[in-house]
């Protein structure tokens, strides 16, 4: 980073303070002195969207009570002239000030919460900036509410002076949530670079020292695969708030989990695997990035193809790396890989939409889905970890053990990191290389397109198997199916989902039907499941529903109930080459147990 004095001398900041006169009302009071270069008239933005959460969020909408003033107090002419656009009248002064108030009640981890305890703030939906997109730097000065002491950030902190922070440019601002008030703070040190677990919320029913411990060794773990840390700090935000999410950025993440979440081997794992999948963002998206994904547009929508690439690896490594910690066991980081597969091979969409595509329509698509998601849409998440597990496998089957998708994302980084980024045909062309093989046939059918993956190779190279699916007697076929999903409204049995080529499609089953009897018998909400247990799949019934009030027969031809055919297990007939790669695969080393 350029030193803070003599960035100041070449360009000077847009200079921020934040104040919390009332925190329990939700707002934070901003005042931006904003140089004008002597300019008659300036437009500040405000940003629609924040990077990581591909949806554009509309954030003025929580912007109010905006002014503009000289800095000797003289009233300016300020217009809102677009949804996020104001332009300010300038009088040829070379200063103006704009202040405005921002409401923050959205407990997630993109936009703004400020309550009397304490306040998250993130950037997209907090700064305005000058709109003419020229690198400048911006300082930021932050009066504490009453009661609170501290304000945890991955911006620079400007020396001798508290609570007050510099970010480079406008994207570093951006990219630094603000953590304030009374959190519980915990450090260990990677690589000689300061790590924080800042805890808000903390209790005595999360251990926060035992999550910086196990922290401790899952950054450890990142960086033996990279080699490095791409940071001079890092801050892992954690919200104990019974919210849920994660959100990545430069040296910091936020994460929203519950104050029950260390109690539990299940939720800590996947506490664990959160904050994993975060800080790997640190090198995989933030540094290696799709080449769409920078410099930023923060008005209007970013396309690329390759978030399956940026989240679906990130979501393989996830887990893995966890295991590779010693924090989990084979067989639990086996069942998560079981998960994603199940995940996938389960949803009708993964038949209609590539996982380019589910990435490239990320903004219209995943943040919005709808009971119709699953039949026509794929989560780039996890079809991205599902290729990034078959490519894994490719790799160490085709070198033999000698390189792997670790390689491939090392060169990636050495080649297209912190520059132009990538395209999809040149991140294609590092795995091949990495590979030595062609993949262009996996690579259309697959990615660009909607073929089935074949799991056979996977299975050779590690000497895995899918657990065989139970043998069904004549006797006892299995359980009949509908093929729907439903909740109980009030007592009232809505359908909420119906799988596409399911019993309940077929026969015309639509959302929203409230599901009344089964062959004129009466079914209570709680009582679907074991009314169908009374039938046989193969018969068929006639289901009784109201649509919109309206009273209406359907005849279901029932289904048999999926089997599970999708866990992984090590096969009996395992070699010792095999054996062998799965170890290096795996990493295995003595579990450190979560809790039981």
């Amino acid at each position: 980073m350029m030193p803070i004095v003599a960035a100041a001398q070449s360009v000077e900041p847009i200079r921020y303070n934040l104040s919390f006169p009332a925190p329990h009302t939700h707002y934070v009071e901003v005042s931006a002195t904003v140089p004008t270069a002597g300019q008659s008239e300036i437009q500040l933005m405000l940003a629609v969207w924040t990077p990581g959460s591909y949806l554009v969020r509309e954030f003025a909408r929580h912007i109010e009570n905006v002014t503009a003033h000289t800095d000797k107090g003289q009233t300016l002419a300020i217009h809102k002239v677009s949804k996020n656009r104001w332009r300010v009248s300038t009088a040829k002064t070379s200063h103006v000030v704009v202040k405005y108030r921002v409401y923050g009640r959205e407990m997630s981890v993109r936009t703004n919460w400020i309550e009397a305890s304490f306040a998250l703030l993130n950037g997209a939906p907090t700064f305005m900036t000058l709109a003419d997109g020229k690198p400048r730097p911006h300082e930021v000065a932050i009066e504490l509410a009453n009661g609170w002491t501290q304000a945890m950030t991955g911006l620079e902190e400007i020396p001798g002076i508290a609570h007050q922070f510099y970010a480079e440019d406008f994207d570093t601002l951006v990219d630094s949530p603000i953590l304030l008030g009374n959190p519980t703070v915990h450090s260990f040190i990677v690589d000689g670079k300061p790590h924080y677990l800042v805890n808000e919320g903390e209790v005595d029913l999360f251990d926060g020292a035992k999550a910086a411990r196990d922290l401790e060794l899952l950054v450890q773990e990142h960086f033996q695969l990279w080699g490095f840390l791409p940071y001079e700090k890092y801050l892992f935000l954690n919200v104990i708030t019974e919210s849920r999410g994660g959100l990545e950025h430069k040296n910091s993440s936020v994460l929203m989990t519950s104050r029950w979440a260390t109690r539990t081997r299940k939720s800590y794992l996947a506490w664990l695997e959160l904050a994993s999948h975060e800080i790997f963002h640190a090198w995989n998206v933030k540094r290696l990035r799709p080449v769409e994904l920078g410099p930023f547009d923060y008005e209007r929508e970013v396309f690329t193809k390759s978030l399956w690439v940026a989240e679906g690896l990130t979501s393989y490594y996830d887990a893995l790396l966890v295991h590779r910690a010693g924090l989990s066991t084979r067989e639990e980081y086996l069942q998560t890989l079981s998960n994603q597969i199940e995940a996938l091979q389960t949803t009708p969409g993964r038949l209609v939409q590539s996982v380019e595509m589910a990435s490239q329509d990320a903004w219209i698509k995943y943040y919005r889905p709808d009971e119709n998601s699953s039949n026509t849409s794929i989560s780039y998440y996890i079809k991205g970890a599902v290729i990034a597990f078959v490519l894994d496998a490719k790799i160490r089957l085709a070198t033999k053990g000698n390189r792997s998708l670790d390689d491939v994302l090392r060169d990636a980084y050495e080649q297209y990191a912190d520059g132009r980024g990538y395209s999809p045909r040149e991140f294609q062309a590092v795995v091949e290389q990495v590979a030595n093989l062609d993949l262009s046939t996996f690579w259309s059918s697959v990615v660009e397109g909607v073929s089935e993956i074949k799991y056979d190779e996977a299975h050779e190279t590690f000497g895995l198997q899918f657990q065989p699916a139970p043998e069904l007697s004549p006797e006892a076929p299995g359980k009949s199916w509908l093929g729907v999903t439903v909740r109980n409204n009030g007592g009232n049995l809505i359908v909420t989902r119906v799988l596409r080529d399911t019993p309940a499609y077929n026969a015309g089953i639509n959302v929203d039907d409230e599901i009344l009897a089964i062959d004129e018998f009466r079914v209570r909400a709680e009582q679907l499941n074991s009314r169908l247990e009374e039938y046989r799949p193969g018969e068929t019934i006639s289901l009784l529903v109201a649509r919109r009030g309206q009273l209406m027969r359907h005849n279901v031809l029932l289904g048999a109930e999926p089997v599970k055919q999708w866990v992984l297990e090590v096969s009996p007939a395992v070699s010792e080459v095999q054996k062998e790669r799965l170890a290096t695969w795996l990493h295995a080393v003595p579990t450190v147990s979560p809790p039981e």
